[in-house]
C-alpha cells in the first residue's frame, strides 16, 4: 500500500505541480514509476483484483468468458 501511495502520489504530483514548478516537476514521474516497479496499468489491475478479493468469479464456457458475483 505504501509503495502504491508513493508511486501514484509522485505521478499525480508531477502533473499537478507542472503549472507551479514547471518542467522540473516531471522529475517526479520516474520516481513514481520506480516505486510502482512495473507498468502502472498492471499495478492498477492487481489492485482491482485485490479489492474484489473473491467477490467476483470468472467462468468460461464455449469460448466465452463472463464475470459474475460469487455466491455467499
Amino acid at each position: 500500500m505504501a509503495r502504491g501511495a508513493v508511486g501514484f502520489g509522485a505521478l499525480a504530483g508531477s502533473l499537478a505541480l507542472l503549472p507551479v514548478v514547471g518542467p522540473a516537476s516531471l522529475l517526479l514521474a520516474p520516481v513514481g514509476l520506480v516505486a510502482l516497479r512495473g507498468c502502472p496499468m498492471c499495478w492498477a489491475a492487481g489492485l482491482a483484483e485485490t479489492v474484489s478479493a473473491g467477490r467476483l468469479r470468472r467462468s468460461c464456457a464455449d469460448g466465452r468468458c463472463e464475470l459474475t458475483r460469487a455466491k455467499p
